[in-house]
């Protein structure tokens, strides 16, 4: 297994048009500073359905629209329906990737969008909006792999969006790992360097993660794992709340604790009150945390990946200072 600082190399795809190549409907590139920083820590597979279904660059805009309660994906410009065309590569594209990670794609597209590709009542240009949603292309990734790392990249703005984003990310490429080693004793390592990040995150699905980790049932290997991804899956679909990141970071303290001043607690006790009230971010409670461990030497913490669940290099100022806003962006 690797340890902390190995990370593995996730495999994202990723809409072609940001940073890739310009193959936006309008000829244009999108720039994004998060996928220009991941080009050394990930492996990217780029797609642009809509070239891929014989669109070409630039190209006349396409709209999603609802037709007696069906969904058709038109290009009204063309006169054109491409709705069978784009279901039909959704489905031998997904088919035909290797396992992957997760899906970086590009909001607001009536292809690759995941939540908010507009949904129109007709063709003509007055038609109202009668819905937003995803994309047909974004649809069929959501339906094919729900437990995967998905967002889009408009989304990734927000600092809290973007840090469970590439903890979800990192996460299952060193869990797709584990699972090419094929043993117990692997995934019992994995399961023990993520038990406190677990525990923030869902500490009902942690307890049923470890009771499949420890116990060498009469099952085989491969159906444990298969059990253990289940419930991972439970346990990453949602980032941690602010009240259970403050009883991690307390139940953290406590392991040294008596080795700390009464002034060194009353000062910690107050930063994560700072913290639940949103005017404090965690990476401070954090900071601190980890200079007591290194003081400490309390090893086996260290190597959590609480402390470290992606690379330090793609860590910026906004997810540095995310504050507890207590929104759930996840709905």
């Amino acid at each position: 297994m690797l340890n902390l600082k190995e990370f593995v190399k996730p495999i994202l795809v990723l809409s072609k048009c940001i940073e890739f190549e310009e193959c936006r409907y309008d000829g244009r590139i999108i720039s994004s500073d998060l996928v220009r920083k991941l080009i050394p820590y990930v492996q990217f597979i780029t797609v642009c359905p809509e070239v891929e279904i014989g669109l070409g660059t630039p190209r006349k805009p396409l709209r999603l629209v609802s037709i007696n309660g069906q969904l058709r994906l038109l290009q009204p410009a063309a006169n054109l329906d491409h709705t069978e065309k784009m279901q039909s590569f959704a489905s031998s594209f997904l088919d035909s990737l290797p396992e992957v990670d997760g899906f970086l794609l590009k909001g607001k597209s009536p292809t690759s969008a995941l939540r908010d590709a507009r949904v129109y009542s007709g063709t003509n240009p007055g038609a109202a909006i009668v819905t937003k949603g995803p994309g047909l292309f974004g649809g069929a990734i959501l339906e094919e792999h729900p437990c995967l790392a998905i967002e889009d990249e408009g989304r990734l703005r927000n600092p809290r969006i973007k840090e469970h984003f590439l903890t979800k990310l990192f996460t299952l490429a060193s869990f797709r790992t584990m699972k090419e080693e094929n043993s117990h004793d692997s995934l019992v390592e994995f399961h023990s360097k993520n038990m406190i990040l677990f525990k923030a995150y869902n500490q009902k699905e942690l307890r049923i993660l470890g009771g499949i980790a420890a116990k060498k049932q009469k099952k085989s290997i491969g159906r444990v794992i298969e059990d253990y991804q289940q419930h991972l899956c439970y346990v990453l679909k949602r980032p941690p709340r602010c009240g259970s990141n403050l009883n991690v970071m307390m139940h953290i303290m406590g392991y040294f604790s008596d080795k700390l001043s009464k002034e060194e607690k009353s000062f910690f006790l107050e930063s994560l009150q700072k913290y639940r009230d949103g005017v404090l971010p965690s990476s401070v409670n954090i900071t601190m945390l980890r200079l007591w461990l290194r003081k400490f030497r309390e090893d086996y913490l260290l190597r959590q990946t609480f402390f470290e669940p992606y690379p330090t290099e793609l860590m910026d100022i906004e997810t540095m200072t995310a504050y507890c806003d207590g929104k759930d962006y996840w709905k």
